[in-house]
């Protein structure tokens, strides 16, 4: 066989052996996303301005989601929908790096100690049966099983598939010519190392290879150290680039990740040396050639660990004044309102985690709830002083009723584009109850609207109401507000039977007021023909203001059907009585 074939061959296996790696730890933080579930979502709930808690916050999404790029860049879309501060967001970023450096010591425990088929096959057999037996009911944990065993399965071959470096002198030389210039060797492994997970897009897969490489002799541990300060740089290449059309906040969060991981590669690269030594006396023993090397990915698994751990004590007694500076560093552009609605959801490369991402939507839900309950506000208000401007009015209505309609596209597309991925049966049967919310809202939106062009008609066609048939208006659209302040309120908690049992008794009263008020405008119309049209102008709005109470139980009934969310907290309103 000939060289070229040869080397060809070699760089496919390597290439599969990779491939298989990535595709079951994808497969295993699925899995370990959707058996958690709940709780997940929950990590968000914990968070504080507490910069200790921010940390272990994002140590522990990064260890479940198993991707410091993924959480990362999920960090960043949440600070972009809102839902974090920059600070917490900072802090969830540091913990992420401690959090990434988990798969490190897995890889060095277990996928150099142990023999392939003794820890994956097994796991991949008891996964398979999870999934393909319906009568375990633990498709989920099945896949985080099967997925544990496929990441193994390709560590193994990896470890396979690059040659022994002892039967190849020549390229052994070849590389001991880059490996001895000293800081110049540091600084240009550093570079390879940030290269390699921009390549993979992956700096736990960057590991991964970078370990194997070491434990296979072809670069010593020097050379792999440097390699991994590299791989902290290179993860902040895919939440930087998904901040780019990002918010303010969001961007600088993406670049105080970057300021992180590089500020802390230059600080240590005058004490290399000093931090080898230590993780040496810390793990004390001769790194021995053959299967024995075992002493070398745990090192490296170790300098990695100490590194993220002393950095991120660093820099968190600066965390505010760090938080000032990137303020700085990306100032305000200034708003920009275009009247556009755009779904604020940034994208991983790599891998996304759509159950997590409900979170955002359940808070874009909640700004179309305020936007809603502000444009019947803006009805009420109207009803009751003359000298607002009407024309001015019916304009604005009419900029919230098209955003809202905008709000509707974007969310119900991202829902249904979220529904075709592999997510769990809890999640799905969330996205179908926050699919209706999202209609419910816009068809409050649109009646919202219809009673302000209701009012400009009655104001330009000069009609008059009794002040006693306003002030009776007024009370029924009192009872609709409050209805719809409590569905504004309730958006991110599930209702309760006792809850929504209030809800029903409130949208039959609103049913009630409604046959009373049209009753009395026909009782009206019968003693003076004469205000035929003012009295029917009254019973359209009447109408529009029942189907709104009707539009507010309809979304009381999904939320009853939405699991128990924890984004943000809030005390309960109680319909009004």
């Amino acid at each position: 066989m000939s060289t070229a074939l040869t080397i060809i061959l070699t760089l496919l296996r390597i290439g599969g052996s990779l491939g298989l790696f990535l595709y079951g730890m994808r497969v295993m933080s699925d899995g370990i996303q959707k058996t958690a579930g709940e709780r997940l979502q929950s990590i968000l709930n914990i968070m504080t301005g507490n910069r200790v808690v921010a940390v272990f916050t994002g140590f522990l999404i990064t260890v479940l989601v198993q991707s410091s790029s993924a959480s990362t860049v999920m960090i960043v879309s949440f600070v972009h929908a809102g839902l974090l501060t920059l600070a917490q967001s900072v802090g969830m970023i540091l913990g992420a790096n401690i959090g990434t450096t988990v798969t490190g010591w897995i890889v060095a425990i277990l996928g150099f100690r142990f023999s392939v088929s003794a820890a994956a096959l097994p796991a991949i057999a008891i996964g398979a049966l999870f999934i393909f037996t319906k009568k375990f009911k633990k498709t989920s944990q099945g896949e985080a099983l099967l997925g544990f065993g496929l990441l193994f399965l390709g560590l193994g071959f990896l470890r396979e598939s690059v040659p022994d470096i002892q039967q190849h002198p020549e390229i052994l030389e070849f590389l001991s010519r880059f490996t001895d210039a000293g800081l110049a060797s540091d600084l240009l492994f550093i570079v390879v190392g940030g290269l390699l997970t921009i390549v993979v897009q992956s700096s736990s897969a960057a590991m991964a290879i970078t370990l194997t490489m070491a434990f296979a002799g072809w670069i010593d541990y020097r050379t792999a150290a440097a390699i991994i300060l590299g791989e902290n740089i290179g993860t902040t290449v895919t939440a930087f680039l998904a901040s780019l059309t990002a918010s303010v906040d969001a961007r600088r969060a993406s670049r105080a990740h970057t300021l992180f991981n590089v500020v802390g590669v230059l600080w240590i690269i005058p004490l290399f040396g000093p931090a080898l030594r230590l993780v040496d006396g810390l793990l004390p023993g001769s790194i021995v050639t053959g299967s024995t090397m075992i002493l070398l990915p745990a090192r490296l698994a170790l300098f990695h660990t100490l590194f993220n751990i002393v950095n991120t004590a660093v820099f968190l007694p600066f965390l505010r004044p760090f938080v000032r500076f990137v303020e700085r560093l990306v100032p305000e552009t200034g708003p920009r309102v275009t009247g556009r609605y755009t779904m604020k959801y940034v994208s991983s490369v790599i891998q996304d985690t759509p159950e997590l991402y409900l979170i955002a939507v359940r808070e874009e839900l909640s700004r179309m709830a305020e936007i809603i309950t502000e444009m019947f506000a803006g009805f009420v208000q109207l009803l009751t002083d003359d000298k607002l401007d009407i024309e001015a009015a019916v304009e604005e209505q009419h900029r919230k009723e098209d955003y809202t309609d905008q709000m509707q596209q974007e969310l119900s597309e991202f829902l249904a584009r979220t529904s075709m991925e592999s997510i769990s049966a809890a999640a799905a049967a969330e996205i179908g109850a926050m699919l209706r919310v999202t209609d419910e809202l816009e068809s409050i939106a649109d009646a919202c609207y219809n009673l302000t062009v209701l009012v400009h008609r009655y104001r330009t066609k000069n009609m008059k109401f009794s002040t006693k048939e306003t002030e009776k208006l007024l009370e029924y659209s009192e009872l609709v507000h409050g209805f719809l302040r409590f569905i504004h309120d309730h958006l991110d908690r599930r209702l309760g039977e006792a809850e929504l049992e209030q809800a029903t008794v409130t949208e039959k009263r609103v049913n009630s007021q409604r046959d009373k008020l049209k009753k009395n405008a026909r009782k009206r119309m019968q003693k003076n023909p004469k205000e035929v049209k003012s009295e029917l102008v009254y019973i359209d709005m009447v109408s529009q203001i029942e189907r709104i109470g009707d539009y507010a139980l309809a979304t009381a009934r999904a939320l009853r059907s939405m699991r128990v969310s924890n984004s943000k907290k809030r005390l309960p309103r109680k319909p009004p009585e």
